[in-house]
């Protein structure tokens, strides 16, 4: 790590902590050459995950959107946002952990219908009829009926 005192390229490190929840390690420096020290902080890059839309198109995963998505769904419902955090959390994780790195919209939508299936029957019928776009009264029966047998 270069010394922002005299520009050196000799460090040592003094001190290393995490930061940041654990997303971070603050790392205290020494310059060996005019001995100032300085804090560096490091980070784990990441790559961002690319969800391909149904019509070909790449946008960049946003957890803020799917957040809304299923926070509209469980409108009125007993569902907390802590829930819901967590559906979002979950969902992030296993696209992070997969060796994916562009996931197709559609395959989102059934991990949302999966969690919110476990969580809210209405809420996952309410998701289910916009994702779907169910046409009318037969889809929405359809997809209860699935539930229930």
């Amino acid at each position: 790590m270069r010394c922002p005192y005299c520009n050196s390229d000799d460090s040592r490190v003094i001190e290393s902590r995490s930061a940041n929840e654990g997303k971070r390690v603050r790392r205290r420096r020494e310059c060996i050459k005019c001995l100032k020290r300085f804090t560096t902080f490091e980070d784990v890059e990441t790559i961002p995950l690319v969800v391909v839309k149904k019509d070909g198109s790449r946008e960049i995963f946003s957890k803020k959107k799917l957040f809304s998505g299923i926070l509209r769904a469980c409108e009125k419902r007993p569902v907390s946002v802590a829930e819901i955090e967590i559906i979002v959390n979950n969902i992030e994780v296993g696209f992070q952990n997969s060796l994916e790195k562009e996931i197709p919209s559609d395959y989102i939508g059934e991990c949302v219908m999966d969690e919110l299936k476990k969580l809210d029957e209405v809420s996952y019928i309410r998701f289910a009829s916009v994702y779907r776009r169910f046409k009318d009264v037969t889809g929405f029966m359809d997809e209860i009926k699935k539930l229930l047998g």
